[in-house]
């Protein structure tokens, strides 16, 4: 069985459709629909069923993409120790990264992790989406929730308080809250409810408010901005907000807490670096955890 043919049928596993393979692998059409139909006459199986919208594992192909990715992880961790020779590091790890604690926290930070190695790249992902180890989306993931599903690795990372918050100049002309009914008075701020990827975003219906949001923004830091600016009342993170001088803490009765996990996939592609990456990302919250109390 040829190597490059199973990173053929990773590739479009991962993407669900030949032309969405090809691009990921930089290839024509032609030349990846070639080699996945060598692979299938290779094993004597259908792997996928070609339909209009796309390609669905068959039941031999469920059964070889575990092992296909076990193949691909011990191809790339020789790879990383063959290029790791006098104890350097080196290859690209990506962290996806929910955009508040990617943005705020990780970003002006995770540049020390590079000190003393000059071969490693790091590439930080910090969306509001899940990210699927699994399909190499990411090597790591901060996530909301601990998986349940899939060869996964999870530990926990931190876990971190919301509150309610406005900014000065709005609450100088819309006045305090002085209870959580009151809020309905008010212009709120949160998230666009149908993009919400997590059940555990919806921190108001868990802390019992009923909250209608009059500016829906899809990005936690972009709710910070916007209530920063006048915009209204919202949910937000004490990282991000209890430094902040515009900013003044609302009803502190009313406390939000979340977790983040630091999730990696069992056959990690580049262990070596992974690992210290995951280890530095512990360590620099570890350094503050105040801030997320």
């Amino acid at each position: 069985m040829d190597w490059d043919d199973l990173k053929i049928f990773l590739a479009i596993a991962r993407d669900g459709q030949i032309l969405g393979a090809a691009r990921r692998l930089a290839l024509n059409h032609a030349t990846v629909a070639r080699r996945l139909d060598r692979l299938e006459l290779t094993l004597g199986e259908r792997l996928f069923l070609r339909r209009s919208g796309g390609c669905e594992l068959t039941a031999a192909g469920t059964a070889l993409l575990p092992r296909a990715e076990r193949v691909e992880a011990e191809l790339l961790a020789a790879e990383a120790i063959a290029r790791s020779a006098g104890g350097q590091l080196s290859g690209t790890v990506r962290i996806g990264a929910p955009d508040g604690f990617g943005t705020a926290f990780l970003a002006p930070r995770l540049w020390r992790l590079l000190d003393g190695q000059p071969r490693l790249t790091l590439q930080l992902v910090p969306v509001a989406r899940a990210f699927s180890l699994s399909r190499r989306e990411a090597d790591l993931a901060i996530t909301v929730e601990k998986p349940d599903q899939g060869r996964l690795v999870s530990r926990k990372l931190v876990t971190y308080g919301l509150g309610l918050y406005a900014a000065r100049a709005y609450l100088a002309s819309h006045g305090e809250p002085s209870d959580a009914e009151a809020l309905a008075r008010h212009r709120l701020i949160g998230h666009v409810e149908d993009l919400v990827y997590s059940r555990s975003l919806h921190y108001a219906e868990d802390a019992g408010l009923r909250w209608q949001a009059d500016y829906e923004i899809s990005s936690a830091v972009g709710q910070v901005e916007a209530v920063a600016a006048g915009g209204g009342i919202g949910i937000l993170h004490h990282f991000m907000a209890r430094g902040r001088a515009d900013l003044q803490r609302l009803l502190p009765e009313i406390e939000i807490t979340r977790t983040y996990w630091l999730v990696s996939h069992q056959s990690t592609a580049n262990p070596a670096a992974v690992r210290h990456v995951a280890d530095g990302i512990r360590d620099l919250v570890n350094d503050e955890r105040a801030v997320f109390a």
